[in-house]
């Protein structure tokens, strides 16, 4: 696999860590952690051997924060958070790591209808504003097709990639479910329960 014209074996880890960051679906460490200490932990391949944090790394952490809109959580701690506001915070911490790729396990998982949509959404956002390539995995289909640039829709015979419209056009999703439930729409881009 190759990450930046460069094989992704042949990296060092701090090397790697200065090119990718990535959000885990899983639980952090230490819940103990206010929200400011945890998007700090994004500059860590950064910092010198005792973390010590220079005035850039200070900068960098400020920006992810302002650029995720969690400025009202950086003094509570990880436990007091709900889970769309820790996912926020998770991502600001990929943001102030400052890598050019970005990549997201299931970003959605736990959230209610209306934070699955404001996640997507902040990131079409953030690779916007920040220039970054995000990949995610996502269940959120109809979603992904109204908010993503392109996509990789796999499936049992392999996948295929394109601009969500173009992948409507080929028919990619109609065979992702089985259709004796669960319809795909080419007109409206949505799945609908049969009837």
């Amino acid at each position: 696999m190759i990450l930046s014209e460069k094989e992704l074996s042949s990296y060092k880890s701090i090397e790697l860590a200065a090119q990718l960051s990535i959000v885990l679906t899983e639980q952090i460490a230490s819940k103990n952690l206010t929200v400011q200490e945890l998007v700090a932990l994004g500059r860590q391949p950064y910092t010198n051997w005792v973390g010590k944090m220079t005035e850039e790394d200070i900068e960098k952490v400020k920006k992810a924060i302002d650029v995720t809109h969690i400025n009202d959580l950086v003094s509570k701690r990880c436990y007091e958070l709900s889970d769309g506001q820790l996912q926020k915070a998770l991502i600001a911490r990929a943001i102030a790591q400052d890598t050019p790729f970005i990549m997201l396990d299931e970003p959605t998982t736990h959230l209610d209808i209306y934070h699955k949509a404001y996640i997507l959404k902040l990131l079409k956002r953030l690779a916007f504003e920040t220039k970054k390539t995000i990949l995610f995995s996502t269940h959120e289909i109809d979603f992904a097709i109204q908010l993503c640039d392109k996509m990789i829709v796999m499936n049992k015979d392999g996948y295929e990639f394109g601009r969500p419209k173009e992948l409507v056009q080929a028919r990619a999703f109609s065979g992702l479910f089985p259709e004796d439930l669960i319809l795909f729409d080419s007109k409206s881009g949505r799945y609908k329960v049969r009837n």
